[in-house]
């Protein structure tokens, strides 16, 4: 389990932030390399996002779904399930986003099995962090 705390800040005012978290369709792409393939429930998006770490590349398919929102402190879960394409790994992550008042954290305890974990920790952790960190650059601009 990999667990990492990054936080952001934003111009835009708290709802228009949290109504762009909840919109999976406009969060999604901003992962690089992230995908909505189709929409599958009012919470819920069959996703992809194809991944390079090290020399490897993977892509992993699956779904991401907000399975907690608490309107009123600005709180939300997000819970993504992914497989790896063509591999026996998976990608599972558990993201957290915290609004406040110019901004907020996201939080993500990401669970990675198959090739992408024989990488070693650091890779993941490395490759992980990058991500969230262009993510939520993006996010700022949502």
């Amino acid at each position: 389990m990999v667990e990492l705390d990054h936080p952001f800040s934003t111009s835009k005012p708290i709802a228009e932030s949290w109504q762009a978290i909840l919109d999976l369709e406009r969060l999604v792409p901003c992962v690089q390399g992230g995908r909505v393939i189709e929409k599958t429930g009012p919470d819920s998006v069959k996703a992809e996002i194809k991944v390079k770490m090290g020399a490897m590349s993977m892509t992993f398919t699956g779904t991401v779904s907000v399975i907690e929102k608490d309107d009123s402190a600005h709180r939300a879960v997000l819970q993504v399930k992914s497989r790896e394409a063509g591999g026996q790994g998976h990608a599972n992550a558990d993201v957290v986003f915290a609004l406040a008042d110019g901004g907020g954290t996201v939080h993500t305890a990401a669970q990675i099995t198959g090739k992408a974990a024989s990488m070693g920790e650091g890779v993941v952790v490395s490759v992980l962090d990058g991500l969230i960190k262009d993510f939520t650059g993006k996010l700022a601009a949502l």
